[in-house]
């Protein structure tokens, strides 16, 4: 009986005997929130051991953080790239009754280009009469109720509603045991640098299951930024608007095993994303490059294949997602699986026809993916990762990259194959083809509720639009055997065109988004901007962020290698120009393409990544078309006597 008097002593955050605190402790907990910070050692299962506990794991920061700063993102319910910041966080040892140093805190966060209020969680409590009140076991966790002065635990009067101490898990078995659920426990194992998550547990009404929040929109993962709007919410006051955390809640049944599986995959995913991508990409060269010097007359078909292994490579990824193999089983899976599927592809499906039936299955996987909830493609090698705490579900700007090329140029080589057969394209049916593709991609990879990228709803018009004007005055009849007319669109023209395409593009997704309910990105930091200054902030904050990927590029020799290719390509433009020659739509997809990744380029946080990864798509699209530009009938041959 005492260890549960003296447990009830420091919940409450008394300094007087166990005995003498044991009535309020069991009159005010009911009412009352605690957050509990457990050893950095903690686990799911022993969490999991705590009666009536909701398990999941959060998010501490964006990228990697030290763990003042996830207290510091917790008060303000807010956080950024930690590149973003002008300066490093300032020590703090000691944070009992004021935070040290906290006017350079301040100046910190108003100097980063974000609305961020450190100490607003506090304040937010105190303007409504709750005291929040740390006990000194919290150490440099009380930051999480500081005010906006800076001020810790300010006495209002009345017992403490919001208590925060630090605790090992054996002391949260005993209070679950005589502590009401009336009230809330939030606890979480203690932050540690190069640690990008952390168990989490809530205990108390209305929590059963697996914890989740819109924040994440994955069950088992919330943000350290829906703390303060849990809190807020729980006590029936509004979330201010500065936040940008969303209440935590708990769904289905409590699954340690779940949330430990979602924990490992995503942890995977940033060790074996390069491997994967690069060594296949690498192997596919070589294999292709090897055929060309063996068998000289198949390195058409050889190009063609490597193509479609790149088409193809995303889909593998997304079975990946599906499956959770080892490293070496994905790595072997993808490579193997693309190069199937190519194989398979060049021998049925000559000519365009192969690269349209690629580029339709891997963007039709996706749709129904992201349109179904997303669940493969947060996990998938190319996915946002969620484990880096800056996007948790929908297509990250890796897969908006390669779409931003498949879409225009799987229409393009559709139109063409369909050309081939004798029937025809028209001009009116080859713009609405582009047209249609371009506002069905944006919608199912840009809205709220779907992909929720809002590159995506960007640069996927602008490569339809920028298609449509460059398609040649007369398509006419086989358009895919004979050059016909060159369009005869200006570059001042289709400039004026990509501008006005993107602001109805954003218009017509912000539409969408709030008749949905969507609550994307645009939607949060856009929309609900709160004027031009907040505008200009997450402009700011974009440049910035794409600033330090291409600094980081800069020392990868991939970056380097494709910066190299797309020069080359410059230079030998009108000889890639005249591959395209029997193929005027394939043409004006390409041109599509190649403006479509030029604006993502600008528009992305992640420019240098988007380069990389829309060049080398750019690329395997030009290997295709050089491919089909031996003769079909070869080309046909050749592929057959490769099949057998």
């Amino acid at each position: 009986m005492t260890g549960l008097l003296a447990a009830g002593a420091i919940v409450c955050g008394h300094a007087g005997s166990a005995g003498a605190e044991e009535a309020p402790a069991v009159r005010h907990l009911p009412e009352a929130i605690q957050i509990v910070v457990l050893p950095s050692s903690t686990s799911l299962d022993e969490l999991a051991a705590v009666p009536g506990m909701s398990l999941g794991l959060m998010s501490t920061g964006v990228g990697d953080v030290p763990r003042e700063q996830t207290y510091l993102d917790i008060s303000q319910g807010n956080r950024i790239d930690e590149s973003l910041y002008d300066d490093p966080l300032p020590p703090l040892r000691s944070t009992f009754l004021r935070v040290p140093g906290w006017s350079e805190i301040v100046r910190r966060a108003d100097a980063a280009p974000a609305d961020i209020v450190p100490g607003l969680l506090g304040s937010a409590l105190l303007d409504a009469g709750i005291r929040p009140a740390p006990v000194p076991s919290a150490r440099t966790a009380a930051i999480i109720v500081a005010d906006r002065s800076g001020e810790i635990g300010r006495v209002v009067g009345g017992p403490p509603g919001v208590v925060v101490f630090a605790a090992g898990v054996g002391t949260m078995r005993e209070l679950a045991r005589v502590v009401p659920t009336g009230g809330l426990t939030i606890a979480f194992a203690e932050p540690e640098e190069g640690r990008e998550t952390v168990p989490i547990g809530i205990r108390g009404a209305g929590f059963r299951g697996n914890l989740t929040s819109d924040s994440t929109r994955t069950d088992g993962y919330v943000l350290s930024t829906d703390i303060a709007p849990t809190i807020l919410d729980r006590f029936g006051l509004p979330v201010r608007s500065e936040m940008d955390g969303e209440p935590i809640r708990a769904e289905g049944a409590a699954d340690a095993e779940a949330v430990r599986g979602l924990g490992d995959r995503m942890a995977a995913i940033p060790d074996r994303r390069e491997p994967v991508v690069v060594g296949c990409l690498g192997a596919w060269t070589l294999i292709a490059l090897v055929l060309s010097r063996v068998a000289f007359r198949l390195r058409r078909v050889a190009m063609a294949w490597l193509a479609l292994c790149f088409a193809y490579m995303p889909l593998l990824l997304l079975v990946g997602a599906w499956l959770e193999p080892s490293a070496a089983a994905e790595g072997l899976l993808v490579g193997l699986g693309a190069a199937g599927l190519a194989a398979l592809t060049v021998r049925f499906g000559s000519g365009w026809r192969g690269l349209a039936i690629a580029c339709a299955i891997t963007l039709a996987a996706y749709a129904i993916d992201v349109i179904a909830g997303s669940g493969l493609t947060r996990l998938s090698l190319l996915g946002p990762n969620p484990i880096f705490g800056a996007r948790f579900y929908g297509i990250g700007n890796e897969l908006e990259a390669l779409f931003a090329v498949m879409v225009p140029v799987g229409v393009a080589a559709g139109l063409s194959a369909f050309g081939g057969r004798e029937r025809g394209v028209s001009r009116r049916a080859a713009i609405a083809a582009f047209l249609i593709a371009g506002v069905v991609g944006a919608v199912v990879f840009g809205a709220g509720r779907f992909g929720a990228d809002v590159g995506a709803a960007i640069v996927l018009p602008v490569g339809a639009v920028v298609a449509a004007a460059t398609l040649p005055a007369d398509v006419g009849h086989f358009p895919s055997l004979r050059p016909g007319n060159r369009s005869r669109s200006s570059w001042p023209r289709l400039a004026a065109a990509i501008v006005f395409t993107a602001f109805i593009a954003l218009a017509l997704l912000a539409l969408i988004d709030l008749v949905s309910g969507g609550d994307s990105h645009l939607t949060r930091s856009i929309i609900h901007a709160g004027g031009a200054s907040n505008l200009a902030d997450v402009a700011q904050r974009r440049q910035e962020l794409s600033a330090d990927d291409f600094s980081q590029a800069a020392g990868n020799p991939l970056f380097w290698i494709v910066v190299v290719g797309i020069a080359l390509a410059l230079i030998r433009w009108r000889r890639i120009d005249t591959w395209l020659d029997p193929s005027p739509i394939a043409r004006a997809g390409l041109i599509g393409a190649c403006a479509a990744v030029a604006v993502g380029v600008l528009v992305n946080d992640s420019g240098a990544t988007f380069l990389v990864l829309g060049a080398l798509a750019l690329g395997a699209f030009l290997a295709y078309a050089w491919a089909q530009s031996g003769g079909k009938r070869g080309f046909r041959r050749n592929a057959r006597a490769l099949g057998g």
